[in-house]
């Protein structure tokens, strides 16, 4: 049964997911990988599956990251509105990945992106938030497209 409303215990994990976020080696990969990384193809993103890529471990790190918090939010252990109003970036990875998520799990890993798949397809807070998260991802994409 999904949570009717947040509690004192939401607040604290939201506070600790944000404390994980601020950590330096964190904020440098979701930097890499989520600011900087704008794969057009497979072939842009399936490199970052090999251990000797240097974004390999950025990759796993946030990866493995927002699967972790969004499961939270699939098995109600944190109320998905409250939690999701301030943790929406695994969203925007999420939609950025979207087009290859089917051939990351066969290459990669079955369960990538099951957790935020859910939040995105499953979730009416998250259905509602990824919507206008896709949008602002293409327009971003078409931005930078344009740009080069």
């Amino acid at each position: 049964m999904a949570k009717e409303k947040p509690d004192h215990h939401d607040a604290d994990l939201v506070l600790r997911v944000y404390e994980m976020r601020r950590e330096a080696v964190l904020r440098e990969s979701r930097a890499s990988v989520i600011n900087r990384f704008w794969p057009t193809s497979y072939d842009d993103v399936q490199p970052y599956f090999k251990a000797e890529h240097p974004m390999n471990a950025p990759w796993r790190q946030v990866s493995t990251y927002w699967e972790m918090v969004y499961g939270m939010v699939k098995h109600d252990i944190v109320h998905a509105g409250y939690f999701l109003e301030s943790n929406a970036e695994g969203l925007v990875f999420y939609a950025k990945m979207l087009p290859w998520v089917a051939e990351i799990r066969r290459d990669s890993n079955p369960a990538s992106f099951r957790n935020t798949e859910w939040v995105a397809t499953q979730s009416p807070e998250g259905q509602r938030i990824f919507e206008v998260v896709q949008a602002r991802v293409k327009k971003l994409d078409e931005a930078r497209a344009a740009k080069t």
